[in-house]
């Protein structure tokens, strides 16, 4: 029994390979999934796994201004308000898988990728929670996504504001 249970995380392992080999054999055979995986992965940080992540939960990447990407990704804060009480906001709605994605690659990159983690720190030293700085960095990579997306243009070309 201990051995069976041992060859499990195996299996899943090689199960897992075959279906990112299947991902990234079908991105490759459409040529706009490829260009679009290739713009995407010019930005630090992004690699295969989550470019095809974001054509496949996002397509509406580049068609949509900063806030509608971002409410769809469930990176947007919405009022908890009713009547006289003013609640704090917090990010709902959107694509719950998209925005756990967007937001594990933001604390990645935001503790090695020297822009974000510039980024977070000055959010975090201004006093922000840390999950709130994370989400603040997520909904930031979303907007530079959709934004080199939208004008057709690699992120080492994109205009620095």
């Amino acid at each position: 029994m201990a051995r069976d249970i041992r060859s499990v995380p195996v299996h899943l392992a090689r199960r897992l390979a075959g279906v990112e080999a299947g991902i990234s054999a079908h991105v490759q055979a459409h040529k706009p999934l490829r260009a679009a995986a290739a713009r995407l992965q010019t930005m630090p940080g992004i690699g295969p796994i989550l470019s095809a992540a974001l054509i496949a939960g996002l397509p509406e990447l580049g068609q949509m201004d900063r806030r509608e990407i971002a409410a769809l990704s469930g990176l947007a804060p919405h009022a908890c308000d009713s009547g006289y009480f003013k609640g704090k906001r917090r990010i709902w709605g959107g694509r719950a898988n998209v925005r756990r994605t967007l937001y594990l690659a933001a604390f990645i990159a935001s503790r090695y990728g020297p822009t974000l983690k510039a980024f977070r720190n000055r959010l975090q030293s201004a006093g922000k929670p840390t999950k709130v700085a994370i989400v603040a960095t997520a909904r930031k990579r979303v907007t530079i996504l959709n934004a080199m997306m939208k004008n057709n243009c690699d992120y080492r070309n994109m205009p620095r504001v």
